[in-house]
Parts: structure tokens; sequence; C-alpha cells
């Protein structure tokens, strides 16, 4: 038996579709006891949540967590390497799936660093991520919600700052037809005056009803977006709830989110 066997019960049976929870409508993306590793490193700990179509969810917790990683569990990168466990996007099994598999699924990963090609203009690096089907947004719907990006069309993304990098980032997976936004620290290192920018946007963008998880450090941010929030605590879920729980909950706060 392997290691992950031996840390793990209770397994959902593959092939099942997703069912209505009791009290609720049906989820719309499932993740089922995902447990993933990192070489030896046991880092996502048999996380399991839902969320319904249109929802933003705020995945919270300290440095370390296991946000990242489960973002790139659900993004189904390489790494870390889900060893048990299932993921459902409306009805589809992610957990069966490379991570261009989920892409054309309609996976979006927003990462951390960005990864704008270099050497390419913002109009190049927008044209490139609509060369396969299914596409979203029109490059001049982009434009007309990125206006910064319009005016940058012609400019090397990787000589753009780093809120035009983020917002450029966004754009190309908005160029894709999503069903899941993945955002990993949108306000990492940003201005405030620049924060509020993409803040605009992504309030935009839950006004479209785009189911999206977002994970950052800001957490009072991503929670004033969210409709709800999941904090992890070494690779686990410890809370399950709304965002205005947790606004609310000073005692919450201080233990998990040292806020």
């Amino acid at each position: 038996m392997s290691i992950a066997d031996e840390q793990v019960a209770n397994k959902s049976v593959p092939g099942i579709k997703p069912v209505k929870p009791a009290g609720g409508a049906p989820a719309f993306f499932s993740a089922w006891d995902m447990h993933a590793y990192y070489g030896e490193s046991y880092i996502v700990q048999g996380v399991s949540f839902d969320i319904r179509e249109g929802e933003i969810l705020a995945l919270l917790g300290r440095n370390g967590a296991g946000k990242t990683s489960t973002l790139r569990t659900i993004a189904r990168m390489d790494d870390p390497k889900l060893t048990h466990g299932e993921i459902w996007l409306d009805h589809q099994p992610l957990h069966d799936m490379k991570s261009y598999q989920a892409a054309r699924l309609g996976v979006g990963l927003v990462p951390e660093d960005r990864r704008i090609i270099q050497g390419l203009t913002v109009q190049e690096n927008l044209e490139l991520s609509q060369i396969a089907e299914p596409k979203g947004w029109s490059i001049e719907r982009i434009y007309e919600h990125f206006p910064r990006l319009a005016e940058r069309r012609n400019q090397e993304g990787t000589t753009m700052s780093g809120g035009e990098q983020q917002m450029l980032a966004l754009a190309r997976i908005l160029a894709r037809d999503i069903k899941l936004l993945l955002l990993d620290e949108p306000y990492e290192g940003l201005a405030p005056v620049i924060v509020q920018e993409i803040e605009r946007i992504l309030q935009g963008i839950k006004e479209l009803g785009i189911t999206t998880i977002i994970v950052e450090q800001n957490a009072v941010a991503a929670l004033k977006l969210a409709d709800r929030a999941l904090i992890l605590d070494m690779g686990e879920v410890v809370f399950d709830g709304t965002a205005q729980e947790v606004l609310d909950n000073v005692e919450l706060r201080h233990e998990y989110l040292a806020i």
C-alpha cells in the first residue's frame, strides 16, 4: 500500500458525477478528498469543497498553508501530484486530465508570476492565447475593459509595470472561454492605486458571474470581493463558510490569518 493510501480513507467512487447536496443546488465545481504531494512532501491533505456557479471563493491561510498548491492541483499542473481524490467541473472529471486538457475544458489559472511571454507585445500575447478554440472575449472587448492594455498594445508585455502585467495575465485568460477562474495572489507586490484598479476589474468579473477561486494574502480585500471563504492550515480545511463570517470573527482571523 502506498504512503498516500495509508494516509487516506473513504475514497470517493470514480466515475460518479456530482449529485445535489442536501439543502442546496448542484455544485458547479467539486473537489472531493484531494491529496497531493511535491515528491515526498505531503502538501494538500484531504481538501474537499464545492462551489456554486457564479460564486467567488476566497481561499485563505497563512504562508505555507497549501493555498497555491491547491490551485495548482485543481488546474492539473504536474506539481504537486494528485495521488487521491476527485475534481469535477460542470460534471466533467478534471482529476483524469492533464493541465492542457483542463484548460480546454475551461480552467483558467492566473499564476502569481504571471508568465507573460518575453519578446511578444501585449497584442501578440492576447492573439497567441486565442490560437486554438474555444475562444472567449474578443480582443476588442478586452481593450474596452482594460484601457491600459489598449494604450500599450504594441509594447512588449514584460517591459510593463507589475500591475499592467497582472492585467495582461488576467486578460489573456479571459480571451479563452473559461468556466473556472483561478487567481493566485492578484494583488501581490502592487501599489495601492493599482490594487484599486485590479479590484475594479475583478468586481466587473464578479458581476459577469464567472466562477472564481482567489488566493490572496490580502485577506480583507479578497473577503470583500468573495461570497464564500475557505481557510487552510497545514494543507487541511479548517473553515468553510461565508466571507462575512470570517470578516465578523476576530478570533478566527487572528488564529489562521494573523489579521
